[in-house]
């Protein structure tokens, strides 16, 4: 995992680094001179370059400036607009240096005109708020960005992701605090193997059993993509109940079946669930009034750690309706809504600061809350944040939520814990995404690429000899 502070975290790290003796003086050397060489990587060289500097009042500005004086060094020449100076549109250059505001910045932003040159921004690009990613109309698109210290959740998250580029983050001496003292983090690859437990050399498929309750008549694709992505990831029986299917209708391979009545099925699926470390419901269920009372009953019965997705989320209801639903469980729950099923659950509408949201809803309903997007936010009810980012919009397509859902069902069943099986399931998911084709990925595509991410991730453990 790596770091992520908030705009106020950084102002006490900052405060914590000139309190020890390091004057600000030095802190703004090493941040200018940290934007200067990642300016010279961009600009591929500095013979004959030209940069315009837009340089605000404040720290940040100093920042900006002192990266025009270590490339004016290097030969490149360089202009320095005053930000509350600037013109509508900048003089022709290489490359623009936005030095404007940092992370302190609050209202809109009328970012000048490059003039058709790249951007690079410093902290953050101006106009994006550093907390929430919420930007202007008209803030800063930067093609990179040079953070000190830490990420900021406004590079993360929101219209501030596209709007920051490609991040690059200079310690510059900050006495940033570890992972373990900070409320958001970054799920990053080595957390594969870090979180994820080993397989016992005497190990059995019981050990890491999973059930799934999911689909309906008809609704027979998203409770395979289910059992499919579960298996991949490593849970070793997939028990799959489908509510009111013919014996005939449920072959999927890997799963053993198990038939359900279509109504008041939470009886037999707690039958099912003997001997399983984790549930999955929810995929494909549909909506009927049955189906939901069945729903509730199971995911408060259940003894064991549960997953609530898709058809299963709406029959929660709103936050005081599932917090009902999940206020007498023992173990932990997990739910993965996207936008529209956010906003069934919550009282409020999700709003631009989607970390709030997350940290908001986690709090109402006492669940590790899962907000998909193109950054997957994991919420736990104390306010701890993790950030997933992997992935690329190849996954908007029908039926990967529902691998997901197994992927991260799998690694309840395989003991991690609830926060870090959501978060890190849902960093994996994004890497499998990655590795299919740029055109055409489907659903069916994901399980096998998240078994060569797992695959490639155990590789990298260290194993006693003979193992």
């Amino acid at each position: 995992m790596r770091p992520v502070l908030t705009a106020g975290e950084m102002r006490e790290v900052d405060a914590q680094a000139v309190a020890s003796g390091t004057p600000v003086a030095t802190l703004i050397e090493r941040a200018g001179t940290a934007v200067a060489t990642e300016a010279i990587a961009l600009l591929g060289g500095t013979y004959g370059r030209r940069v315009v500097v837009v340089a605000g009042s404040g720290n940040n500005g100093a920042d900006g400036r002192m990266a025009a004086s270590v490339l004016a060094r290097r030969g490149v020449r360089t202009l320095i607009v005053d930000a509350r100076e600037a013109p509508g549109k900048l003089p022709s250059s290489d490359l623009v240096i936005d030095a404007a505001y940092g992370t302190g910045f609050r209202g809109d932003y009328e970012a000048p005109d490059p003039a058709g040159a790249p951007v690079l921004a410093v902290d953050i690009p101006t106009g994006v708020d550093a907390d929430s990613g919420v930007t202007g109309a008209n803030a800063v698109r930067a093609v990179a960005t040079v953070t000190f210290g830490a990420l900021k959740p406004g590079l993360l998250v929101g219209e501030g992701r596209s709007r920051a580029g490609r991040v690059f983050v200079h310690r510059i001496g900050l006495p940033v605090p570890p992972v373990a003292e900070c409320e958001i983090c970054l799920v990053v690859d080595d957390d594969i193997v870090a979180h994820l437990p080993v397989r016992e050399f005497e190990a059995h498929k019981w050990q890491t059993a999973l059930a799934v309750v999911a689909g309906s008549p008809g609704m027979y694709g998203a409770p395979g993509y289910v059992a499919h992505g579960a298996a991949r990831a490593g849970a070793g029986m997939v028990r799959l109940g489908i509510p009111g299917a013919a014996p005939s209708d449920m072959g999927v391979s890997e799963a053993v079946s198990h038939v359900l009545p279509m109504n008041g099925f939470d009886e037999a699926a707690l039958e099912m669930l003997q001997r399983c470390k984790a549930l999955v419901i929810g995929p494909g269920l549909g909506l009927e009034r049955p189906t939901r009372a069945s729903v509730r009953r199971l995911v408060t019965s259940a003894p064991v750690p549960v997953l609530v997705d898709a058809d299963a989320l709406t029959a929660l209801g709103g936050e005081s309706s599932t917090l009902e639903v999940i206020g007498p469980r023992t173990e932990a729950t997990i739910l993965t809504p996207h936008e529209g099923e956010f906003a069934r659950l919550a009282v409020s509408p999700l709003g631009p600061d989607r970390i709030a949201a997350a940290r908001g809803l986690a709090s109402a309903t006492g669940a590790v809350v899962l907000l998909k997007g193109s950054t997957t936010i994991v919420a736990e009810p104390n306010g701890r944040v993790m950030l997933a980012t992997a992935g690329t919009s190849q996954l908007a397509t029908a039926g990967t939520g529902d691998v997901l859902s197994g992927v991260i069902g799998a690694f309840l069943a395989r003991g991690m814990a609830a926060p870090e099986a959501a978060a890190i399931g849902a960093h994996v998911h994004g890497r499998a995404g990655e590795r299919g084709p740029l055109e055409g990925l489907v659903a069916g595509d994901l399980p096998d690429l998240v078994a060569a991410v797992l695959s490639d991730a155990e590789a990298t453990r260290i194993r006693p000899h003979g193992r």
